[in-house]
């Protein structure tokens, strides 16, 4: 054992690796550890500060974001199709609403498509109906009667809790006249004229024996009433569609619902 110790001295003297000018290839300097070290924790220190300074509201944001990002950048069939739908809707009810406003390619005939929309109101159509109720004296006209202000009192509420929780606006910001106020009709969808009109002329085709092209009459009316309110840019074209699929189902309500003559008469004789 001594005798090993003094050739194992003198092996490291001659080994090149050990002289001074080479230790700095062997080992790291002390200052750079330190200021590798010390910029790790800072960096460490700096980061559980900022998670401990964000909010958990902030941190499910940060969470959720490439989630939304995903969905975005990756949209289901569904999406892209009611999107495309809906861009074509919008663009077609533009181009469809010629009497917008006075400066439109037939802003001269707005008046007269305001008019015939009037056709389709509800107010004119109530206070029609009141006045023939008054007039008429027999019971099978009192009866249709007193069922037809049912419809339109159905019409007007049915549509003005649709609107109010659809609330879409209309292609072209246009303000709701005053009588559209008196029968909530403020939003574009669904249509209060376009369902109106659906289910008085389906109404007087079912309760009316009128001639064939009285008949004609009406339906062509109803679409015209219904055409006027993309017209005048009030409307979207799916707002008039679905505006008569509504018309027809409050009809079919009103059928299922139909009071008879002695429930007339007795609500009559109250009133």
């Amino acid at each position: 054992m001594p005798a090993s110790q003094p050739r194992s001295r003198a092996r490291d003297r001659n080994n090149v690796l050990n002289r001074a000018e080479f230790l700095s290839l062997n080992q790291p300097l002390k200052g750079n550890q330190e200021s590798r070290s010390s910029s790790r924790k800072q960096s460490s220190q700096a980061g559980a500060a900022g998670a401990q300074n964000t909010n958990p509201k902030e941190r499910r944001q940060s969470q959720q974001l490439p989630e939304e990002d995903c969905m975005q950048l990756n949209p289901s069939f569904k999406g892209i199709a009611f999107n495309s739908l809906l861009a074509i809707d919008i663009c077609m009810s533009k181009r469809l609403g010629v009497c917008a406003n006075r400066a439109s390619s037939w802003g001269g005939a707005r008046s007269m498509i305001n008019l015939l929309g009037i056709t389709g109101h509800g107010i004119p159509w109530i206070a029609g109906t009141l006045i023939c109720l008054v007039k008429s004296s027999t019971l099978a006209g009192q009866e249709v009667l007193m069922n037809l202000l049912l419809a339109l009192l159905l019409d007007i509420m049915i549509v003005a809790g649709l609107q109010k929780l659809a609330k879409r606006k209309g292609p072209y910001d246009i303000n709701p006249g005053l009588l559209d106020y008196l029968t909530m009709d403020t939003y574009a969808f669904p249509a209060g004229h376009a369902s109106r009109v659906a289910m008085l002329s389906k109404f007087f085709l079912n309760h009316l024996v009128l001639a064939i092209p009285l008949r004609i009459l009406l339906v062509l009316w109803a679409l015209c009433v219904g055409l006027s309110r993309v017209m005048i840019g009030r409307h979207h074209i799916t707002d008039v569609l679905s505006g008569f699929v509504f018309g027809y189902l409050q009809f079919r309500l009103v059928e299922l619902i139909w009071m008879s003559s002695n429930t007339c008469q007795m609500l009559i004789s109250i009133w």
